[in-house]
This record gives C-alpha cells, structure tokens and sequence, in this order.
C-alpha cells in the first residue's frame, strides 16, 4: 500500500497545499501482529475524519496530500531526529511511539521504544515517502505560482489530560511563533476563523509541529500554518463517529478561510 494519497485539484490550481498527516488507520502486514490487538480496530490517537472534513479541497483548485498508516506506524508530523516538539512537561508522543497519548502500552510487549533499525526502516518506508512527495508537491506549486502555503490539518479530543488540564480551545492556529508564514497571512487566516462562533487561539497551546516547523520559509516564498480543531466541532459528542452538521458548519468556515488565502496568494505580486 503506498503510504500516502494525492488529491489533485480539479477545479483551477491555486497555491495551496494541505497536508493531513495523521488520518491514516492502516497498520502494515510486517508490523500488526505487534500491537495489541484492541487498538487495531479503533486507533484513538488518529485525527479522525479530517481528510473526510476537506474532501472540499480539490473542487476550489487546492491539493491535498493525506496519510494511509496510523501515526502509531510512525508520525508524520514528529522530527525524523526524534527531537521533541515541545519542553513544558506535557506527553509528547514520539516519531515511533511505544504508548498512545493516555501513557498506554500499544505494544502486546509492552516495549517502552521502538528500536533504533526498526526506526529507521519505518524511516525508509512510511515516512520520507510522505515528506518526499510533500516536498515534490510544494515544488510544483512553487514554480507555477511563485509561492505556496502548506495547510497542515489536525484535529485532537476536547480534552487530553496528559497534554492539558482544561479543554481545548476550538480552533487553534499555529504558525511556529510568528515565523512560519507572512504577517498577512497570518492575520487573515486568524481574522477569518474568528469570524465565527468557535474559539480561537493563535500558538496556544500548539505553535505547529514538524511539518509547519521544516516547510515555512517565508522569505523563499513558502509558508506553512497549521490548524488543530477540537473533534467535537465535526463529530458527535463521544468524538467517535462523524457529525454532518457540525462538519458541514465548520467546512463552510475552513472553505472562507482558505478561499480568502488563496485570494491573497493569487493576488499578491
């Protein structure tokens, strides 16, 4: 199975690239023996829906790049490193993580890592064939338009107690502390989401993880924002089954904010 699916535009291409790295559930063959069998079915940690959420993308000339393995293969949006995102204390699961975000085993082991040669095959495998044709796909962009803006999609349980006490915010823009993306980007994109009744924070508690940290080089003319949503604005109340309401309230603000960054991005020699 490739490790990736690429939804090309078919309305007008415009420069926007949004990238879902964490709505895969697929386990490979060599490794699904090794978890425990009762999170196969039901990977929690999964940004469920999300790519369901944009399927929009494509008919407003925008691509969009989504994940087939679940981030307990390996995460998408980690350091190939392994660095971590974050230092003020709260769980940050790992590149290959051995527990899902409640501290709980994943493995019928019960290993507390993965190993460094089963890392780098996953490496090999499942991951750069992602960021490879991310970085390919923003190459396209780039020389048609000049410019590009990744859109990096998440979406997180109202409440992880482990990452944060009190519940999320709704919406919660990132941009790596001002630097991943352009002043006018930036406040568009925030202006236009708090144009409606979900609340919205900027950089808190998330700033943006691998993918807005290594793809937003605004002065080359490549910007990157990221954007988690709480599940319960597009899923019913136990955040386990997809919402059409809720969704398609929220799909209308994502459709606005996205067409009014690609205005800018269009518009702005």
């Amino acid at each position: 199975m490739n490790p990736f699916e690429v939804h090309y535009p078919s309305g007008k291409r415009v420069p926007i690239l949004v990238s879902v790295p964490h709505c895969g559930t697929d386990f490979p063959e060599e490794l699904i023996h090794q978890f425990h069998p009762a999170f196969l079915n039901s990977p929690d940690d999964t940004d469920w829906f999300v790519n369901r959420l944009y399927d929009f993308a494509p008919a407003m000339g925008i691509t969009m790049i989504t994940s087939a393995y679940s981030r307990w293969v390996i995460d998408l949006n980690r350091d190939p490193q392994n660095k971590p995102l974050y230092s003020d204390g709260r769980i940050i699961t790992s590149l290959c993580p051995a527990t899902n975000f409640l501290g709980e085993p994943l493995y019928i082991d019960n290993r507390n890592s993965v190993n460094e040669q089963d890392v780098s095959r996953r490496l090999d495998n499942y991951y750069w064939p992602y960021h490879n044709e991310l970085t390919r796909l923003i190459s396209v962009l780039k020389s048609e338009f000049g410019k590009v803006l990744i859109w990096d999609a998440h979406s997180i349980r109202q409440e992880v107690r482990t990452i944060r006490k009190e519940k999320f915010p709704d919406l919660i823009l990132g941009d790596v502390n001002l630097t991943s993306a352009s002043k006018q980007l930036i406040e568009a994109a925030f202006q236009n989401l708090g144009k409606s009744s979900y609340r919205v924070k900027h950089n808190d508690p998330f700033i943006g993880g691998f993918i807005t940290r290594a793809y937003g080089k605004p002065l080359d003319g490549q910007h990157a924002l990221q954007l988690e949503m709480s599940k319960i604005n597009y899923m019913d109340d136990t955040e386990t089954k997809y919402d059409d309401i809720r969704a398609e309230k929220m799909r209308i603000l994502l459709m606005r904010t996205l067409s009014t960054l690609a205005g800018l991005l269009m518009n702005d020699d």
